[in-house]
């Protein structure tokens, strides 16, 4: 019998390499659910940085359309960074689409979780910027003056969030900020060009403990999302930057949910 499962990918965020999700995709597999992490090239180590926005969504495009022209129904689901690489590639390959064009396959769901849902033309440091809150960056983030890498100043109080460790322990959040890598920081500055979630069905998680991405910025881009006529299923968990550790029961509870095709409370 054939699986009609829709196939999952996880668009992964600034730092994050595949084994950051290991917890989340364990899960999803575990439920018979087909889980893609692939890893951006921004995630190289390249110093100095040899790939940005433009390389990451050439990537996932090509990846995703490798899936989708065989015929594979997809869920995007976006974290953090991830979410702009997610609307900057995946635009023109929504199932809905594609069935409209007499193809088959196609990017049935686009979740963000704790993502950036941007319009054409921004950036993120637009949003930091929307809120007066670029005095903070230097707080948070620790650029190299050379190259323009960047990491966490504080990773576990950025990420996990103090008191935000929700179902994971000591030592998995010490494995996991220690499987951390160096990332272009050029990308907080590049603007996305396309916006997929205009075409794709979309849901967002909300992560109400998060230090880098505030529940603030959140919901003012689902606002923003909704105002230009996207439907937005949501639901919000006390958690911090990072679900898919410190929520991954959850949060694969919810993407199992869209994968059968249910709705989401909000």
């Amino acid at each position: 019998m054939a699986n009609n499962k829709p196939t999952i990918i996880i668009v992964g965020g600034g730092w994050h390499i595949p084994s950051s999700y290991s917890k989340l995709a364990g899960l999803l597999r575990s439920s018979g659910l087909e889980v893609h992490v692939p890893r951006l090239p921004i995630m190289n180590e390249v110093r100095f940085p040899n790939a940005d926005l433009a390389t990451d969504t050439q990537f996932i495009r090509s990846y995703v359309e490798s899936l989708v022209e065989a015929g594979r129904s997809v869920i995007a689901v976006t974290h953090s960074y991830g979410g702009q690489v997610g609307s900057n590639a995946l635009v023109g390959l929504g199932l809905e689409t594609r069935v409209q064009r007499g193809l088959q396959g196609g990017v049935s769901h686009l979740i963000y979780m704790a993502a950036s849902a941007l319009l054409e033309g921004q950036t993120m440091i637009d949003k930091v910027k929307e809120f007066d809150h670029e005095h903070l960056m230097p707080v948070a983030f620790d650029f190299d003056a050379e190259d323009n890498t960047v990491v966490c100043r504080y990773p576990k109080a950025t990420l996990i969030g103090d008191g935000q460790e929700g179902e994971a322990d000591e030592a998995e959040i010490d494995a996991y900020l220690s499987g951390l890598v160096r990332w272009n920081g050029t990308c907080m500055y590049q603007a996305i060009s396309h916006c997929a979630w205009r075409e794709i069905p979309v849901s967002y998680i909300y992560t109400s403990g998060d230090g880098t991405l505030p529940l603030v910025y959140q919901k003012s881009m689902v606002d923003t999302l909704r105002k230009e006529g996207r439907e937005v299923a949501t639901v919000e968990f006390s958690t911090g930057h990072c679900p898919n550790l410190t929520q991954a029961k959850e949060v694969a509870d919810i993407i199992s949910k869209v994968a059968r095709g249910e709705k989401l409370d909000g």
